[in-house]
């Protein structure tokens, strides 16, 4: 018996996939459904959460506000087995903003819809005011001088555990090219800050709400990460438990997500079995968006065997 090779998705089919997961269907006024990943098998990525929570909360305020805030808390792990069911509370629409709460639910173990996530957005209707920015993006190599992500992951496959080594080759619909050091390729403690270049791999479409999503989606990749940094730690080598708390965005400006942006992320803190992290997204220059998490980080002892 042969063995097939799956083929390698394009480019364009990567990022047409990502735009269909996270667009949520209808289900009935104010309920809509979030897609399974194609493919997906075991947790569900907290960036698909929060941003198909977006787009069913932009689904249910006027056209003319566009989205400047979200928080969310992560209250269980998400299960790629089942789509998740978005439910919507309109809980203000006033004269120059909206908010918005979303509650992303799953079958639990018993099959009883339990909540996975807490999602509350605010809209605001677009409108000139005082403008200034102190926030200047970091000096840094360009994205032409870079190695991708990719290729670097493949180089080093072989290097990680063999239950995470296809989840760390397989094709991404984001590409990345990291500027500093890989929290996943070092053992050595480093500080506590990371700066990478992020876009689609192929162009989105020109709505701005789903370039807000897919900012969404990807403003969850390596910033729980910065904060092992100083340890020397990698849950990808088996060394780290680790799992986002909550999650917060602001969106400061309008952007394209299939344009290079530039993640700069720091984490100030870690104590208690928790890190926070910080992110600001730059493009062209302009901060575009800034990101803070805080998430449950635990060192993983190693086992060993008994004695005799």
């Amino acid at each position: 018996m042969t063995s097939q090779t799956v083929p390698t998705p394009s480019d364009e089919q990567l990022v047409a996939d990502l735009v269909a997961l996270l667009n949520p269907a209808p289900l009935a006024e104010d309920c809509f459904e979030g897609p399974r990943k194609k493919g997906g098998v075991g947790r569900v990525f907290g960036g698909q959460v929060i941003a198909q929570a977006l787009i069913a909360a932009e689904r249910t305020v006027s056209a003319d506000r566009a989205a400047h805030s979200l928080h969310a808390y992560f209250l269980r792990g998400g299960n790629e087995d089942h789509p998740i069911e978005l439910t919507v509370d309109r809980q203000l629409d006033g004269g120059s903003f909206s908010n918005r709460r979303v509650v992303a639910s799953q079958p639990g173990p018993d099959g009883a819809m339990q909540p996975i996530l807490n999602l509350t957005a605010s809209f605001q209707k677009n409108q000139p005011g005082l403008e200034h920015q102190r926030a200047e993006p970091p000096q840094v190599p360009g994205p032409d001088e870079l190695e991708s992500d990719e290729i670097l992951r493949l180089r080093v496959a072989d290097r990680m555990p063999e239950k995470v080594r296809h989840w760390f080759t397989e094709a991404r619909p984001i590409e990345i090219k990291s500027t500093t050091g890989r929290h996943w390729l070092n053992e050595e403690p480093l500080e506590p800050v990371q700066h990478a270049w992020f876009r689609a791999r192929a162009p989105l479409p020109d709505d701005q709400p789903i370039h807000r999503a897919v900012l969404a989606y990807l403003s969850d990749m390596q910033l729980l990460g910065t904060s092992v940094m100083p340890h020397g730690l990698s849950w990808m080598r088996g060394e780290v438990k680790s799992a986002s708390l909550d999650h917060a965005i602001w969106f400061h400006a309008p952007f394209r997500a299939d344009e290079w942006l530039l993640y700069s992320c720091d984490s100030p803190w870690s104590g208690g079995s928790r890190g926070f992290n910080r992110g600001q997204i730059f493009q062209g220059g302009r901060l575009v968006a800034s990101v803070a998490q805080e998430g449950m980080i635990r060192r993983v002892e190693p086992h060993t065997r008994p004695a005799g």
